[in-house]
């Protein structure tokens, strides 16, 4: 390694690797590759898939890992994991601890914080927030201005699109007919 690249190196936790992936809009994705043991991961291990390094923080524990992809102008941040063969793009933040796994997808604007976790086949869009200890999994989508947080639970074929929080206990349903019941009982608690 010649000593002037040795010198750009010292101080940061990765460094990118040409790779043959590609984001959902076609740009070349780079695989990273862990510079100094943290965490979890030792010195040499491969992760997963960026567009620059403006997708994830040189700081703290984030980490892109297995098939995951991040792009556009999505960041990774504190000790957030991006895992699996899960999408992270657009402007969407994931921070704190929270993990975005599975085949789930986090686009727009969205945040995913604190211990949240997205999983499953989940998206969370627009300008959508899962954080607390709130978990997104299964089949369910979280989109528009809409916030899951606190320690709810959002899993099945549900789907959260409104403007209030979401902070009520873990919940998963099998059936429509229980999320629009669920939903029934809770416009009267609110109002």
């Amino acid at each position: 390694m010649k000593v002037v690249e040795k010198k750009a190196l010292e101080g940061k936790k990765y460094e990118l690797i040409p790779s043959d992936k590609k984001s959902f809009l076609g740009k070349p994705l780079f695989q990273v590759k862990a510079l100094t043991d943290f965490s979890i991961f030792k010195q040499g291990s491969l992760g997963g898939f960026i567009e620059a390094e403006k997708n994830l923080s040189q700081q703290g524990d984030a980490w892109v890992e297995g098939n995951a992809r991040v792009a556009g102008d999505a960041w990774v941040e504190g000790d957030a994991r991006v895992a699996g063969d899960a999408w992270v793009e657009g402007n969407a933040w994931v921070a704190g601890n929270a993990w975005v796994a599975g085949d789930a997808w986090v686009e727009g604007d969205a945040r995913v914080a604190g211990n949240a976790r997205v999983a499953g086949n989940a998206w969370v869009e627009g300008d959508a927030r899962v954080e607390g200890n709130a978990w997104v999994e299964g089949n369910a989508r979280v989109a528009g201005n809409a916030r899951v947080a606190g320690n709810a639970w959002v899993a099945g074929r549900f789907t959260v699109s409104c403007l209030i929080d979401f902070k009520l206990p873990r919940l998963e349903f099998k059936k429509t007919q229980d999320a629009k019941e669920y939903l029934n009982a809770v416009r009267k608690w609110i109002v």
